[in-house]
């Protein structure tokens, strides 16, 4: 389980090929990216070198959804065969070429490229005390900058790229295998002698007379009717680290970031308060049940207080129980999923390295995860002596995902009318929905058939006819307040966490360390059915039999901190300005605050149901 930041993880690989020397290397390009935007785009939308013919590679559900355009590109690169200077092409840019190279430079955006299915990315020397490297995935279009002595900012272009590619070399069989794909790039304003044709030899950049590019002094500018001519470098280093740890490097980019020291504070003070609150609780009980149960006269039984008093109501159905049994199903479907995500991913089988992966992971898991949501909802139905459990079946089913595919869908368009590649294509949302109605609609209704045929549920104790009222509550057992303070400690368990999610997400980084998620998801889960089980115990000793509901909202209400902590990480971390860029981020997150909530709100009320049934089945009631 990788726990700490020097854990090398093993993921299995998607090609472990062994190349000779000379042998020739796949290069490909993928989307352009943006933190400032979060809008990608395909790189051959802005106008670089194509190949003789722009082939896509096969992407899988999750690389589509992410956004990944996978195609072919003219570099040739050749095992341990370096060269210099190599022209890729020569254009001559309008305005309108001028203006897009513009738009990307000023959004920031950055160029990603894939060879032996590593990611390239960019060596960045840090000015702190250890002066350690961190890579950048992707090198930046060009740049913004003014020519010495002028105040007139200008765009300039990285038009040549000197790749350095790491290969670990086998001294017996003498192949090799790539570990590093590494590029400096430099914008150069190339010159050549006389008239430009297919053999001309630059005068900025040529192996021969041993000159080599390796500043940025006369850049390339970009503006309408000026040539660019496109170059690159290709170095081999030979590299100690083995094929099997060539992912360490990308992964432990965040480096410093990563507060270990704070996240397992955090996690102890939560485990710390959670036995706290979990020995108050144990002793409280026993003592009460011990009263209880040796009250022996009538007289006695009629000044009993607290929980005992609201014995004939606490199994009362609530009101709007349909929905409360549709909210737990699905509930269970999101937590057997993101359980199933999580074993998977600690056992290494959910990488980086396998683009995608995480995000097809998921959906399918919540496509079978179907048949646990239908037999959740209908025992619970049953139990509130339901008889209609197909419409039921049909509003588990369709609820939360019809909801979430409405935002989904919104969110397309607005990315579709921006032109990006990041739109999801009609055919892979058809696909979604061929799921979502085939496979995880027919397994509800499956789940629900047999949790239905199944007997019903039996209270502990006999429910009273006639509702009794229920007394003037304190302020501090007010429904919203309760409610509002039950999802503070629930959050706080995952908050840390969260920062390094959200980082991963929307600043383009790796995420890994599914050893600490994991560790956090079950803090949450224990967080979760303590606080419930607390308050819904103040609840019912304040005669307030109406817990079914509450105990859904307590733990739920986490969710809307989540979001609101999504909002301050929006104005203090991110740089995004465009209004459609913000309704992308605000989108995606009230999706996963939505998520959260219900999974958050299942476990607390699961916790509440389990411990009502306990305490209620352990008193002796005349």
């Amino acid at each position: 389980m990788p726990l700490t930041a020097s854990t090398s993880p093993v993921f299995p690989p998607r090609t472990s090929r062994r190349g000779l020397q000379g042998d020739p290397l796949k290069v490909k390009v993928n989307k352009l990216t943006s933190i400032k935007t979060q809008l990608p785009y395909s790189y051959y939308s802005l106008p670089f070198c194509p190949p003789k013919k722009i082939v896509d590679s096969a992407e899988n559900l999750g690389e589509v959804l992410r956004g990944d355009r996978i195609e072919n590109s003219p570099y040739v690169f050749k095992m341990r065969e370096p060269h210099m200077c190599t022209i890729l092409c020569r254009i001559t840019l309008d305005a309108k070429t001028a203006k897009q190279f513009k738009e990307k430079i000023d959004d920031e955006y950055r160029v990603n490229m894939i060879l032996d299915n590593l990611p390239l990315v960019v060596p960045v020397r840090r000015l702190d005390q250890d002066s350690s490297t961190v890579y950048q995935l992707g090198y930046h279009v060009g740049l913004k900058g003014q020519y010495s002595g002028s105040k007139e900012e200008k765009y300039f272009i990285h038009n040549h790229l000197a790749f350095t590619v790491k290969y670990h070399r086998d001294p017996q069989t003498d192949s090799a295998r790539i570990v590093g794909f590494e590029v400096k790039p430099y914008s150069i304003k190339h010159e050549y002698e006389g008239k430009w044709n297919e053999k001309s030899r630059l005068t900025t950049c040529d192996p021969h007379n041993k000159r080599t590019v390796v500043n940025s002094n006369t850049p390339q500018e970009v503006e309408a009717k000026k040539e660019i001519i496109f170059t690159y470098d290709v170095e081999y280093q030979e590299s100690d680290v083995k094929w099997a740890s060539r992912w360490d490097a990308y992964l432990l980019m965040n480096d410093d970031q990563i507060h270990w020291f704070s996240i397992v504070n955090s996690l102890m003070i939560v485990l710390f308060l959670s036995g706290m609150v979990a020995m108050i609780m144990l002793r409280t009980l026993y003592r009460d049940i011990s009263r209880y149960n040796e009250l022996e006269t009538q007289e006695e039984a009629q000044e009993e207080t607290g929980w005992k008093l609201v014995h004939g109501d606490v199994f009362r159905p609530p009101s709007n129980s349909d929905l409360l049994c549709v909210y737990v199903g699905t509930g269970v479907q999101f937590l057997g999923m993101v359980l199933v995500t999580m074993i998977f991913a600690v056992f290494g089988f959910l990488s980086p390295s396998n683009r995608g992966g995480l995000m097809t992971a998921m959906l399918l898991l919540w496509v079978f995860m179907g048949i646990f949501a239908g037999y959740a909802s209908a025992r619970l139905y049953k139990m509130f002596k339901g008889a209609e459990w197909k419409k039921l079946a049909f509003r588990t089913a369709c609820m939360f995902p019809g909801i979430v595919f409405a935002i989904f869908f919104i969110l397309n368009a607005i990315i579709w009318g921006q032109k990006s590649s990041g739109a999801v294509p009609f055919g892979t949302m058809f696909a979604l929905v061929l799921m979502w109605f085939g496979i995880s609609v027919p397994l509800v209704f499956v789940g629900g058939y047999v949790g239905f045929k199944k007997p019903a549920i039996e209270d502990p104790v006999k429910t009273n006819k006639i509702p009794r009222q229920i007394p003037e509550q304190a302020w501090y057992m007010n429904p919203t307040f309760s409610i509002l303070i039950g999802g503070i400690l629930p959050f706080g368990a995952v908050f840390i966490e969260l920062f390094f999610i959200l980082t991963s997400i929307w600043l383009n980084q790796f995420y890994y360390i599914f050893g600490f998620l994991f560790l956090v998801f079950i803090i949450l889960l224990i967080t979760c059915a303590e606080i419930t089980i607390v308050l819904c115990y103040f609840q019912l000793c304040s005669e307030d039999y109406l817990w079914w509901w509450r105990s859904y909202l307590t733990s739920g209400s986490s969710a809307l901190y989540l979001f609101l902590y999504a909002t301050f990480y929006f104005f203090t971390k991110l740089e995004i300005t465009k209004l459609v860029s913000g309704l992308l981020y605000f989108g995606y997150m009230l999706i996963a605050s939505y998520a959260f909530f219900v999974l958050t709100g299942t476990i607390g009320f699961y916790a509440c149901f389990w411990f009502t049934r306990l305490i209620y089945s352990s008193v002796k009631i005349d």
